[in-house]
């Protein structure tokens, strides 16, 4: 008896899930995380295909109303259009999961490498804090507010371990090349992910009162295939000695999202194998 009432706090019956990016690598195992134990996931991507495809499998495998709706997260009024269309058919926000980004891919070039901050454009800047940044601001507001008029909700940002550190641009190193042709992980990439923290923290104190707990969560890399030699020198800087797969985040996502985790707000839940413990 104890147990089943411990079990029911990580259910989220019928509960509606805004996640962003969903057409994603880890917007998809959110939203598996959501519908597994009975919530409704929301899919919100400019990728209007792959998202397509994956609301169809998600609906198939868990049985459940998963939707897809294209989105431009960076566009106020197509966000304000999708909240009413979401509260036209369900009445009610319960999650967002600001998980959207630009995640740049560090490759191997023989030419001057755009993404190093001597060569890093203003509008390159800008198109990276657009989504990453000011889109989880925008959707915050948006749905954000809608759950503060409905008195109360849980919003969950996802940061990275590189919120907590700086990348060590050693991992991306490779021989051959000059200096000013070395791959390097962005300063967007840097400035997003602390700048989500202190947005979890700003969002947890201005909504306590309307009952929206916030927090973030920082994963480490998840292994999807990565050359040989790169997976090699990054689990060298992990404890546990290896990457993250992509489904070990799930039990996260479902703690922050239901009333397990009903006494916590302002947090960042820091699961990367133990890097940034060193």
């Amino acid at each position: 008896m104890q147990t089943n009432s411990l079990l029911k706090k990580f259910l989220l019956k019928d509960e509606v899930a805004i996640i962003t990016g969903g057409a994603g690598l880890l917007g998809r195992k959110h939203a598996e995380a959501i519908a597994e134990v009975g919530g409704i996931p929301i899919l919100l991507d400019i990728d209007k295909p792959n998202g397509e495809i994956i609301n169809e499998e998600i609906s198939k495998k868990y049985q459940t109303k998963c939707s897809f709706e294209q989105c431009d997260i960076t566009d106020e009024d197509n966000l304000r259009s999708i909240n009413k269309k979401i509260l036209r058919k369900y009445k009610h926000i319960d999650i967002l999961i600001n998980n959207a980004a630009i995640d740049p891919k560090v490759k191997k070039s023989k030419i001057i490498q755009p993404s190093r901050l001597e060569n890093m454009s203003l509008e390159q800047w800008n198109m990276e804090l657009s989504v990453g940044l000011t889109g989880a601001m925008l959707c915050s507001k948006v749905f954000g507010s809608e759950m503060a008029k409905l008195g109360g909700g849980t919003i969950i940002n996802v940061s990275s371990d590189l919120g907590l550190i700086s990348p060590d641009q050693r991992l991306y190193r490779q021989s051959g090349l000059s200096d000013e042709q070395q791959p390097v992980k962005p300063i967007t990439y840097s400035v997003i992910k602390h700048g989500i923290i202190g947005m979890t923290k700003y969002l947890a104190t201005y909504w306590a009162k309307q009952g929206i707990r916030v927090n973030s969560i920082s994963p480490g890399g998840v292994y999807t295939n990565q050359p040989q030699e790169f997976v090699e020198k990054i689990s060298e800087l992990i404890p546990m000695g290896r990457m993250a797969n992509e489904n070990e985040y799930k039990a996260a996502i479902v703690f922050l999202c239901s009333d397990a985790s009903s006494y916590m707000t302002g947090a960042n839940l820091v699961i990367d194998g133990g890097r940034t413990t060193l």
